[in-house]
């Protein structure tokens, strides 16, 4: 799918993530898979933490104009902020209750730690950045790639 050249760096972070959900979906029973997948999970999403800080401030803010006056607008919006605090509890939740009850973390709990981010990624594939492309002006997707981590960032040829 073509891309905005603004908008590559942070469709490029997505292939790891794509990557690493859909190998914990297919998560075993085994104790060191069910480690080995839990951690790949969560350092990638607390890596992501840039990456969800341009969302929910640059691009949320720039589409919330538009919110009242076109229904898919609020749905894409809603659905962004929804699906970043279900990572996020299901990731605390998770955690908390291997700490204070010293419980391990199942393989249902890295599945659907899995399936759920595998969802947001192909959601912010499919809708929120085709949404973004046709709402948000040159200004505005040039502040997403200046936010954008140089890390990601490929030169302008080859972008």
């Amino acid at each position: 799918m073509k891309r905005a050249n603004q908008l590559q760096p942070l469709s490029r972070q997505h292939h790891l993530g794509l990557n690493l959900s859909r190998h914990a979906k297919e998560c075993t029973d085994e104790p060191v898979e069910i480690a080995k997948h839990w951690h790949h999970l969560t350092a990638y999403i607390k890596d992501m933490q840039a990456h969800f800080k341009i969302e929910d401030t640059l691009i949320a803010h720039a589409l919330e104009p538009y919110r009242a006056s076109h229904t898919k607008v609020a749905s894409v919006l809603d659905t962004l902020d929804a699906q970043h605090k279900q990572l996020y509890k299901l990731m605390d939740e998770t955690e908390r209750s291997q700490k204070s009850i010293n419980r391990e973390i199942t393989t249902a709990q890295v599945q659907a730690l899995g399936t759920l981010l595998y969802k947001h990624i192909r959601f912010e594939e499919r809708e929120l950045y085709s949404t973004v492309e046709k709402y948000l002006t040159e200004a505005e997707l040039n502040a997403i790639y200046e936010a954008s981590p140089d890390s990601i960032k490929r030169p302008d040829g080859l972008r």
